[in-house]
């Protein structure tokens, strides 16, 4: 008879990405069916109920360690394999010579100062309500900060921008992930050749479908600045947008803009288009929005700007190809532009649905869902026993940063799904996945798969028999 076994450990911390490394060691082990180790937020407490398992009254400062033995005689085996696994995942190489890390960017940017590399970005990836600090000292500093964090609020935000503007400095974020700095990738970022586009991002995977299609057509990118997904709202006006137009304006490597953006505020969307108009360097808009073009029509007219051919999107079919059905389309996505370019192309009406599992409501206490298939994975199962559902629209979405090989988890849970799935694989071909055989794992479970996001929403609103 199986055993299951839940216990709280107060005031002990991991951050989400080592947790998700500690659940998955667990699971692996001998006579472990489930294991689930995280933080007792209020969207982990409810995974771990829809799992099964009673979760004690808890606060988010708690440890959860959930187990799902196959028999009872196993739980000192498992809990010491739980304890090894966060000594594993938490440790510091340790050495004779090695120097104790920096606490705090303010002690990171006093030791730097005058060594190579002192003018390098700092990154800032710690809970969002310790963010402000850490990217201010970052500011104040007159260093660059690419912010990482989620949950940050936003009048936080609007605080660092006018900061970082009076001082020539640029934030990118925060929840910014995904950049092309000096040719590294940062973030969640796409493994694209240098070239003559600059792309200024106030959304992650959004620029990454812009790096995946342009490559694709053999042009290369070189610079991506994200500058967080909110940065054109009426809250924060634009400031960061600014400094990066600017930026990429004086980079004598750059012959065209890009700025994409999820759907703006459209008093900011007009002050930015009129600054963007006076630089030198002509700059292509890509904010999504009501009648607006969608990322692959902004991508196309790069191409044309640049006087190169506009190639066929890949699309991959099963082998029997797929069926027209009656239903709604349920898009499941972890891109949150992603989701917002599909839900314009498919409309208000007909009843579809779409949600972004990296928004910040899913994302408290809990790795990204790029990173974490597993909220994802469980609404896909719901989804599929909908009557309603007709076609699932899912993304996945490659890269630095992302999950290693996204399709050994998604992939056999398509195979038993009886409605059409339709894919958009956002990658390049030097991806550390290998986006072509990620690909070859998703056709084979039955899903069609395209390169471009709004084409494959075109594609599941066509089985449905709905006009786009």
């Amino acid at each position: 008879m199986t055993h299951t076994h839940v216990e709280l450990r107060p005031g002990a911390y991991a951050d989400s990405v080592t947790l998700l490394q500690v659940s998955r060691t667990v699971q692996g082990l001998d006579g472990v069916l489930a294991a689930q180790v995280a933080m007792a937020t209020p969207l982990n407490v409810e995974v771990l109920t829809g799992m099964g398992f009673e979760v004690p009254d808890a606060t988010p400062n708690d440890l959860v360690v959930a187990l799902r033995l196959a028999a009872a005689d196993g739980l000192a085996a498992a809990l010491a394999g739980v304890d090894q696994a966060l000594r594993d995942a938490t440790k510091r190489v340790e050495g004779p010579t090695e120097v104790a890390p920096p606490r705090t960017t303010a002690s990171a940017l006093r030791r730097s100062a005058g060594t190579p590399g002192h003018d390098a970005i700092a990154l800032v990836s710690v809970p969002g309500a310790s963010a402000l600090v850490e990217a201010m000292d970052a500011v104040d500093a007159g260093r660059d900060v690419m912010v990482f964090s989620d949950n940050v609020p936003v009048e936080q935000e609007v605080a660092l921008k006018r900061a970082a503007a009076e001082r020539g400095v640029l934030v990118m974020g925060p929840d910014c992930g995904t950049a092309v700095v000096g040719g590294l990738g940062l973030g969640f970022a796409n493994v694209v050749s240098p070239g003559p586009v600059g792309i200024v991002a106030a959304s992650g995977t959004g620029c990454q479908q812009l790096l995946a299609l342009l490559d694709h057509a053999g042009v290369g990118v070189s610079s991506a600045l994200g500058v967080g997904g909110r940065d054109l709202s009426a809250e924060v006006g634009g400031l960061a947008t600014r400094e990066a137009l600017r930026r990429l304006d004086a980079d004598p490597a750059v012959e065209l803009i890009v700025l994409a953006s999820k759907p703006p505020a459209p008093e900011v969307a007009t002050e930015i288009e009129a600054y963007a108009a006076s630089l030198g360097t002509p700059v292509e808009l890509a904010l999504l929005g009501p009648g607006q073009p969608d990322l692959t029509a902004a991508a196309e007219s790069v191409l044309r700007r640049l006087g190169r051919e506009v190639p066929a999107w890949p699309v991959v079919d099963p082998t029997e190809g797929l069926r027209r059905v009656d239903g709604v389309v349920r898009g499941l996505f972890v891109g949150g532009t992603l989701k917002s370019e599909a839900q314009l192309i498919a409309g208000t009406e007909g009843g579809h649905t779409f949600v972004d599992f990296g928004d910040d409501e899913y994302t408290t206490g809990r790795a990204h869902p790029m990173i974490d298939p597993s909220l994802r994975l469980e609404h896909l199962a719901r989804a599929a026993t909908d009557p309603d559902t007709g076609v699932l629209l899912l993304d996945v979405v490659l890269g630095h940063g992302a999950e290693p090989d996204p399709a050994a988890a998604l992939a056999p849970a398509l195979a038993g799904i009886a409605q059409p799935v339709v894919v958009a694989v956002v990658g390049t071909a030097a991806d550390p996945q290998d986006r072509d055989r990620q690909v070859r794992a998703l056709v084979e479970a039955g899903a069609e798969v395209h390169l471009s996001n709004a084409g494959a929403t075109r594609r599941a609103l066509e089985l449905i028999g709905a006009q786009s």
